[in-house]
């Protein structure tokens, strides 16, 4: 076999020493990191270089000597093209262990802490789990049609999909007729595009427009709506947000059942994508905080009051806050829409300096931080100054709850008590977690 002008047999060889927290295979070669996806540790692969960066270089992996136990065939016939899931190669014990490293090792490495006790993880659906996604779209003049799918692994194109696996069966067959549609309207070189998003009774898709639909591309869509039972939604430029253009109130909603709660949205919110494992997660909040029908408990970064609502219903009161304005509003509206009169909740910026506001006062017996990749450290030094005995931490990135935690840990009296990983994304990189901390060293609350 031959690559290009270059046999197989004179390509390089690597050993594959792990994987990094993109799950690429890492090895080493003449002094440097080799980084090779599709490469699995305990395999050597012939590669082709794609790249030379200063701190590594990239390859292609051309030929497996001796494959991994731990392979197994991705189930997606789009893997290694699409770059959404990268651990399809991986079987599912050997992901969740990867993961839970990934996890332990970025608290030793960044923060400098472990947790008295690993939780063991949390589990779920690991097919057809995404009630929530966003679908890249472009019209290709040389072809003369639109494609949709997904973000090309490593390119700057959209990877043309036609099934995807982890998207729950309602819209998983959905790219080829979505493609047709859009083929049809004459805005089809204007929709970047598409949010798939799946409720308890619902299904809604909000095309992102840049320019604003007629009335014939209107009536496409209204057709496109009744035939395969969905909402439509469009969300042009210059407007405040997702119009309803057929089959939709305005409106989804998830289901809390254990804590009587339901939750609305709108198919452009910030929901968890696995609305399976979202309920066990909220259940294990619930667990491991423990609220007392006496409590005040301050969860920041609230969104629609995923934690706020449920934690409602066993504690005194609850303080959610958030950035966005929109879903604060949404918030208070899931509030009123469950007859909860113990929350409460206010907009503000959790990166800068509180100055007194009236949700930052104390004293708080919990605190919840469910915040984005980026962390929550501006808003750690006014979370430890409620006095607030345990912080429940969600985190989508290890690498910055390992900051978060050793702040902690180190310079405000907290001691990391459990820690584990959630499978929220089945087959991904990404690597979802929760940390327990307690409060250790008295306080002078403000």
């Amino acid at each position: 076999m031959t690559v290009g002008d270059v046999p197989a047999a004179v390509l390089p060889t690597v050993a594959i020493e792990g994987l990094d927290q993109e799950g690429r295979g890492v090895g080493h070669l003449g002094g440097r990191i080799v980084l090779v996806p599709g490469a699995l540790p305990g395999e050597k692969v012939r590669f082709r270089r794609t790249s030379r960066k200063r701190s590594h270089d990239e390859g292609v992996a051309e030929a497996t000597e001796a494959a991994s136990p731990e392979r197994v065939r991705p189930r997606c016939e789009h893997f290694g093209v699409c770059g959404g899931c990268s651990l399809q190669h991986l079987n599912a014990e050997s992901q969740i262990e990867l993961k839970l490293q990934w996890l332990l090792g970025s608290l030793r490495r960044i923060g400098g802490v472990e947790p008295e006790n690993v939780l063991p993880p949390l589990l779920g659906p690991r097919w057809g789990y995404r009630r929530k996604a966003r679908l890249a779209v472009m019209y290709d003049n040389r072809r003369g049609r639109a494609i949709v799918g997904f973000h090309g692994r490593n390119v700057p194109r959209i990877a043309e999909i036609h099934q995807c696996e982890v998207l729950q069966s309602d819209v998983a067959s959905l790219f080829a007729p979505l493609a047709d549609l859009i083929g049809r309207l004459t805005v089809r070189r204007h929709i970047p595009q598409i949010e798939v998003a799946v409720g308890e009774s619902q299904r809604a898709l909000c095309f992102r427009m840049l320019a604003a639909p007629s009335e014939n591309d209107s009536i496409k869509l209204r057709e496109f709506a009744r035939e395969h039972r969905f909402g439509v939604f469009v969300h042009a430029d210059g407007t405040d947000g997702p119009r309803s253009l057929a089959g939709a109130d305005g409106e989804l909603h998830y289901e809390l059942g254990d804590y009587g709660v339901s939750i609305a949205f709108s198919p452009i919110h910030f929901v968890q994508v696995n609305g399976d494992i979202n309920r066990s997660m909220v259940s294990l909040a619930l667990d491991l905080l423990r609220p007392k029908p006496t409590d005040r408990v301050l969860d920041l970064f609230c969104g629609l009051g995923n934690f706020t609502l449920p934690v409602s219903t066993r504690a005194a009161s609850v303080v959610g806050v958030d950035g966005d304005r929109t879903l604060i509003s949404w918030a208070r509206r899931n509030a009123d829409r469950n007859n909860i009169g113990n929350a409460a909740f206010h907009a503000a910026d959790l990166t800068a300096e509180p100055h007194g506001a009236a949700w930052i006062r104390g004293p708080y017996d919990s605190v919840i931080l469910d915040p984005p990749r980026t962390g929550a450290l501006g808003a750690l030094p006014h979370v430890a100054d409620t006095g607030a005995e345990r912080i429940l931490y969600l985190s989508c990135d290890p690498r910055t709850l390992a900051r978060d935690a050793g702040y902690l840990v180190r310079e405000r009296g907290y001691r990391l008590e459990r820690a584990g990983v959630i499978d929220m994304f089945p087959h991904t990189s990404h690597v979802e977690s929760v940390a327990l901390l307690r409060r250790t060293w008295p306080t002078t609350v403000r």
